[in-house]
Formats: C-alpha cells, sequence, structure tokens
C-alpha cells in the first residue's frame, strides 16, 4: 500500500477540480474522477484508486463535498457499491474489474443481488436455481424472490446451483447476469409500505456467457460469503455523521415539539441516541476494515444492532407523536427509484423499518454467527454440509 497522508489527497482533488469543473457534465465529471484514483482511494490503481489506506476515504470524500461536485448517488446503487463491488475486487478477474468497475462507481450502471429464492432465504444453500452449460453459455432457469432495485438494474450478482449432486454448499457457482437478457423477467412485490422496493425474478432459459462466472465452477459458496459480509455492513454500517438517520429525526422531534414530551419518553430518546451513536462509531471502525478486503463475522453484530434500532427508534417516534403519528401520507403503489426514508413519515419509517430485521440476514440467523463466529460458542449440530 502507498504512503498516502491526508494533506496529500486533499492536494490532489484540489489539482483535479482545478481541470475538472463540477457543475459541468455530472457523469463525465465522475468517469474521470474514477480514472484518477480519486473513486475509492484504498483501490488498486487502475480500479478506481491510489492504494491509499483505507480511512482516507472519508477525507477525499469531503474534500469534494466542499467543493460542491455530484456525488454517485449511492442510496440508488447501494447493492453494487456495497456488495457487488467489494466481492468483484477480491473474487473476480482483472477483465471483469475492467469491465464492472468503473460504470458501477458512476452509477451508470445500476446492480440488484439474484441471491434469496422463495424455499432459500435464511438457509440460502438450499437454493434451486439451476445453471447448465452449454458451449460457451451457462443457461439458467429458477426464480429469485426479495430482489431490491431489480427494476432498475443493468447487472445482478446470482448464485445458482451448477452440480445438484454435491453437498449444498459445494455445488453452487457464482454469476453475473444480465437483468436484460432475455428469459429476464421482473415483477413487484407489494411491501406493508405500499411501495414496492422488492421484486421477484423469474428467470427462463437465460444464457450467460462464462466469462461472466465469478470465481471457478462450484466455489460460488465461498465467494458469496465475502457478498454477505459486506450486505450486513451496507446495511447497517452506511456512512452517518452524528445524529445522522432515524435517530437525528428522532432527537429533532424531541427538541422542536416540546409539547409532545413526557418524562417516561425522555429516558427512552436518551438512551436510543447513546445506542445508535455506540453504533455509529463501531460502524465506521468495521468500515474501515471492509474497505481493507477484511470483512468479518462483525458485520453481523453492527446489522443486528441497526435493525433492532431502527425499529426501536421508529417506535418511539410514533409513540412520541401520539394520534398524529398514525396518519399516513400515501399508499400508492410505486417502484421508487431510489429509497426515500427519512423524507417519509413517521408512519412509514415505522412500517419499512420491520423489514430490517429480514433484510441481510434474519436477526435469529445473525445472533447464531454472532455466538458461533464472535464469541466462539458450540456450533449447532449440521447434517447438510
Amino acid at each position: 500500500m502507498s504512503e498516502h497522508t491526508a494533506d496529500q489527497l486533499r492536494g490532489l482533488v484540489a489539482a483535479f477540480l482545478r481541470t475538472h469543473d463540477p457543475r459541468g457534465d455530472r457523469v463525465g465529471f465522475l468517469r474521470a474522477r474514477f480514472d484518477a484514483g480519486l473513486a475509492w482511494v484504498h483501490h488498486p490503481p487502475g480500479h478506481g484508486g491510489l492504494g491509499a489506506p483505507p480511512q482516507l476515504q472519508a477525507v477525499t470524500d469531503a474534500a469534494f463535498a466542499e467543493a460542491g461536485a455530484p456525488d454517485n448517488r449511492p442510496r440508488r446503487n447501494s447493492i453494487g457499491l456495497g456488495m457487488a463491488a467489494p466481492t468483484l475486487l477480491r473474487h473476480a478477474t482483472e477483465a471483469q474489474c475492467r469491465r464492472w468497475l468503473r460504470p458501477l462507481w458512476t452509477g451508470e450502471e445500476v446492480w440488484c443481488q439474484l441471491f434469496s429464492e422463495p424455499d432459500a432465504g435464511s438457509d440460502l444453500a438450499s437454493l434451486r436455481t439451476r445453471a447448465v452449460r452449454d458451449g460457451a453459455d451457462w443457461v439458467v432457469d429458477g426464480q429469485k424472490v426479495w430482489t431490491s432495485m431489480a427494476h432498475e438494474a443493468r447487472w445482478a450478482i446470482l448464485l445458482a446451483r451448477t452440480d445438484p449432486a454435491a453437498a449444498k454448499h459445494r455445488g453452487i457457482t457464482y454469476f453475473v447476469c444480465d437483468m436484460t437478457a432475455p428469459g429476464v423477467q421482473v415483477r413487484p412485490l407489494r411491501q406493508l409500505t405500499g411501495e414496492a422496493e422488492f421484486n421477484e425474478v423469474f428467470l427462463t432459459g437465460v444464457r450467460v456467457p462464462d466469462d461472466q462466472r465469478v470465481g471457478a465452477v462450484g466455489e460460488g459458496w465461498q465467494i458469496a460469503r465475502t457478498t454477505l459480509m459486506n450486505e450486513r455492513v451496507a446495511i447497517g454500517g452506511r456512512p452517518l455523521p452524528r445524529e445522522g438517520g432515524m435517530v437525528g429525526v428522532l432527537a429533532r422531534l424531541w427538541r422542536e415539539r416540546p409539547e409532545l414530551r413526557t418524562a417516561g419518553l425522555h429516558e427512552e430518546v436518551l438512551r436510543s441516541w447513546v445506542r445508535a451513536e455506540a453504533a455509529r462509531l463501531a460502524a465506521l471502525r468495521l468500515r474501515q476494515l471492509v474497505a481493507a478486503g477484511q470483512p468479518g463475522p462483525e458485520g453481523s453484530a453492527v446489522k443486528l444492532s441497526f435493525a433492532e434500532l431502527s425499529q426501536r427508534i421508529s417506535g418511539l417516534e410514533v409513540e412520541l407523536l401520539g394520534a398524529e403519528g398514525l396518519r399516513y401520507d400515501d399508499w400508492t403503489m410505486r417502484r421508487p427509484t431510489e429509497p426515500d426514508l427519512l423524507g417519509r413519515t413517521a408512519t412509514f419509517r415505522y412500517l419499512r423499518a420491520r423489514g430490517n430485521s429480514i433484510e441481510g440476514g434474519t436477526s435469529e440467523i445473525l445472533r447464531t454467527v454472532i455466538a458461533e463466529r464472535v464469541l466462539g460458542l458450540p456450533a449447532e449440530p449440521r447434517v447438510d454440509k
């Protein structure tokens, strides 16, 4: 890793801005930033980075933000940025990284995740989607479910079974699937909130070229573990300032609406604020480990904490508002282009938070991971490995 300092990174950003107008063509600016190694500064040169220490990413992003530079709309492509990119960087070929990473980071190509199935959610290794080799291609048939933003995606990370005779964790291969390919059908799944952020995806005779296979045949589960560890950090460890996210909404409500306060709720609000700040700082440290290519089971704890806090804080907000908190603004069926949690009502946040303990690994599964792989407790008996 090259020796870079915060001052050097600020200097590189300043030099870049002298020759690239942040108020001009947005996509052109982001492409140039990637090519200059100022996208993911901890990535290797040629892949959007400089090989700099991971903690300097925040310094770089802050320097661009101060200059009013456009960002890559990370909420719209959270799966690509938080899950696909680190997996590709660690497991894909050089040619695959050069093809996919740049348009992924600029936001020109949105990614989704084709992992879960109707009968393979928490027990993901039980998936039944099949991929059969046919010359230079693989022919994929199956169904995936709970696929966020599939209606916007250009590419998908895909798990499929290539050897049905092997043990369930060993017969899986990891692919990148073109979401515009013939045979891909995306259908909306309407949520409790009224929106259809999620989808079910049907794959019927979809041809995936072998050069879109990531890693060796049959090694998909090992690669998927990289994705899943990063997914939990991406969901529970998003970069936030102090009082960012849902706790900020609750804190502002408490300060600006003194007539809603009660002695009993005061202690609950304080406890939630402290827990949210502790979780934010833990997530900051964990993101640095992930950026250095070291995702681990600790991500399960961050995601579990995020789910519990989101549900607790959204419930407090509704309770604080009383009858006003039961008002719902709009239950129109829509397919969002990017999630918008903070811009909606308290009731929307309360309903959407119910899914936080399911998506990205149920809280029950995460507690098992923490018990076995973080605390070192005896593993549950398994006969399917």
